[in-house]
């Protein structure tokens, strides 16, 4: 195995376990916890929504760690509060010990997740990190899909407290070694190459707010929808069981999307598919408002290949607009906005889908045709600054 591939699988690995045994913890375990705390569902969100604005607040300083010592203490740190939060939330005996767990969890994830290992690949790859990125993501695409089913399990059989503990236990015995013996330290040297924009694009006025917005717009609908598919399926009219079937389908969506982008559509620039996968949720949502429950297969497909793409393309779309140098730090503000808005967007759309039902698709389509319009807005803007260029060199 070459030492590239080691590390993508390295940190395919560690991705799945981080973002099964955190991010998809509050599906699964919510109500057990709420209901042996004696606090409510929403409580327990709460404290994870505390934990993701941490996220949005420590991003920026955990990118520029990895940006001048590379990822490797960064990550095998991230193991290390994973295992601390997810023991303390096994112990906690209240809400107040149960939004402190959560506090833990989130510092992990400011350094744990995608964000720090798409920074670790561009510290070590450069400009050739595209691929890499796409390898982590088809791997760690199936954390819910493994994930979900063994936290149900270990529920079901020990309860939440022995499943955090046994998650946590995960993170020391193998999150740990893996993040820390097979991933390389320090960061590639730099060469001109590596420093220099890829184009005269990266000058371009707006394009880390426009960026932002797209982030934050993806991120917002990808969160609302993983907390809400099955009730938006069941307003339009499929039985409990048949939404939940449906809603699976986002998972191998996703995957199939990123077996696409890796084979084809890295011939493109990111801004192809990046476009291409924004129109997939506004064309899905409009397919369900003009037919009703007959489109919700094909509402779910499109959904999940979109945004299994748009995963994708926050890690690989700053690095082809700005350059490998300053990556995490530029990373870690770009997706701010995104975390403040996953934060609170499964409470908003609750009230969106009270008032409106499967209207509330209206709103999301309208907000994912405002990314799909940013992106298209960028690349013009881009194109531009081009041909400028090209016209100033002509000279």
């Amino acid at each position: 195995m070459s030492a590239r591939r080691r590390v993508v699988v390295t940190l395919g690995l560690t991705q799945t376990l981080a973002w099964g045994s955190t991010y998809y913890l509050p599906a699964i375990l919510a109500e057990p916890m709420a209901r042996d705390l004696g606090v409510s569902t929403g409580n327990v969100f709460g404290a994870f929504s505390l934990a993701l604005i941490l996220t949005a607040i420590l991003g920026p300083p955990a990118g520029h760690r990895i940006d001048t010592h590379g990822g490797r203490g960064v990550l095998a740190s991230s193991s290390l509060l994973f295992a601390a939060g997810l023991l303390s939330l096994a112990l906690a005996q209240g809400p107040v010990s149960l939004w402190c767990a959560w506090a833990i969890i989130g510092v992990g994830m400011a350094v744990g997740l995608y964000d720090a290992a798409f920074a670790t690949l561009t510290a070590l790859y450069g400009h050739q990190a595209r691929r890499a990125i796409t390898g982590i993501t088809l791997m760690a695409g199936f954390a819910s899909t493994v994930c979900w089913p063994i936290t149900g399990w270990l529920e079901a059989e020990f309860g939440w407290r022995t499943a955090c503990i046994i998650w946590g236990a995960a993170h020391l015995l193998i999150g740990l070694p893996l993040n820390r013996v097979l991933l390389p330290g320090g960061i590639r040297a730099a060469t001109p190459h590596s420093i220099a924009p890829p184009a005269r694009a990266a000058s371009v006025r707006f394009a880390m707010p426009l960026l932002a917005l797209v982030f934050a717009i993806t991120w917002i609908l990808s969160t609302a929808m993983a907390a809400h598919l099955p009730r938006l399926l069941q307003e339009a009219g499929h039985t409990a069981t048949t939404a939940i079937a449906l809603a699976a389908l986002v998972g191998p969506a996703q995957v199939a999307a990123r077996f696409l982008e890796f084979s084809l559509l890295r011939r493109f620039h990111p801004l192809v598919s990046a476009r291409l996968a924004s129109a997939a949720h506004p064309l899905g949502a409009m397919a369900m408002l003009l037919f009703g429950a007959p489109a919700a297969a094909l509402f779910t497909l499109l959904h999940g290949a979109g945004n299994g793409i748009l995963t994708i393309a926050k890690g690989t779309l700053p690095l082809a607009i700005f350059g490998p140098r300053g990556y995490g730090r530029r990373q870690g503000w770009l997706m701010a906005p995104a975390r403040f808005g996953q934060a609170f967007s499964p409470f908003l759309f609750a009230l969106l889908i009270e008032r409106l039902g499967s209207g509330a698709l209206a709103v999301s389509a309208a907000l994912g045709l405002v990314a799909l319009g940013a992106l298209t807005l960028l690349h013009y803007l881009m194109r531009q600054a081009l041909a400028t260029d090209l016209r100033q060199g002509a000279q």
